[in-house]
């Protein structure tokens, strides 16, 4: 605005340095409009779908209650990256359970819990037919999710708003050199001698 302003009535204006000024003052009012509007709109729209998933997952998975046969050969201890806030180490082991229909399933399953000797009771996820399955994204871990698609969208419009008036101004400043450039052409060969131009 301070640019619009300060050429408005300046005499050494020029139309580029006028267009210059209109066009920084249009991609502030896009860098602190548009960007974050897409950065909600993209943000709200992932969430909107990521707790759609959320509800899917919890609905086909279950918690079932496995006892285990003995730690998995080469078992890893691994930290959950889906637990939104806390750090769950997890074990591999192979567990024992019954599916919905009460077939025994014996299998290689991750668990969350402390006690993972032969024996021990722990609770596994399985889906409707009794396989093991993931365990299901919880709600904190979607908004992050969420969240963080909205900032990366308002900063790659913001990075595009920039590139936009960056050649923009690239182009207007190639402009006015070549205007520069014939005009010295056409005044340049009488540069300098007397009386060039009189009759």
């Amino acid at each position: 605005m301070a640019g619009v302003w300060r050429w408005r009535h300046n005499p050494l204006r020029r139309a580029t340095d006028r267009c210059e000024a209109w066009l920084a003052l249009a991609a502030f009012l896009m860098l602190v409009l548009a960007a974050p509007a897409v950065g909600w709109l993209c943000g709200a729209r992932t969430d909107a779908a990521l707790q759609a998933s959320v509800r899917t997952q919890r609905a086909d998975r279950h918690l079932t209650t496995a006892v285990v046969v003995r730690r998995a050969a080469g078992a890893l201890h691994v930290t959950d990256p889906e637990i939104s806030g806390t750090s769950l180490t997890r074990t591999d082991v192979v567990a024992r359970w019954r599916t919905p229909d009460g077939a025994a399933r014996t299998a290689t399953v991750t668990t969350a819990s402390r006690n993972a000797a032969p024996g021990a009771r722990v609770r596994i996820w399985t889906d409707r037919a009794g396989d093991p399955a993931l365990r299901p994204m919880d709600i904190p871990t979607a908004h992050t999710h969420a969240v963080l698609a909205g900032f990366g969208a308002a900063m790659l419009s913001a990075l595009l708003i920039e590139c936009v008036r960056r050649l923009i101004l690239r182009r207007m400043t190639g402009r006015r050199y070549a205007r520069i450039d014939r005009a010295w052409a056409a005044v340049g060969p009488d540069w300098g001698r007397t009386g060039t131009g009189s009759q």
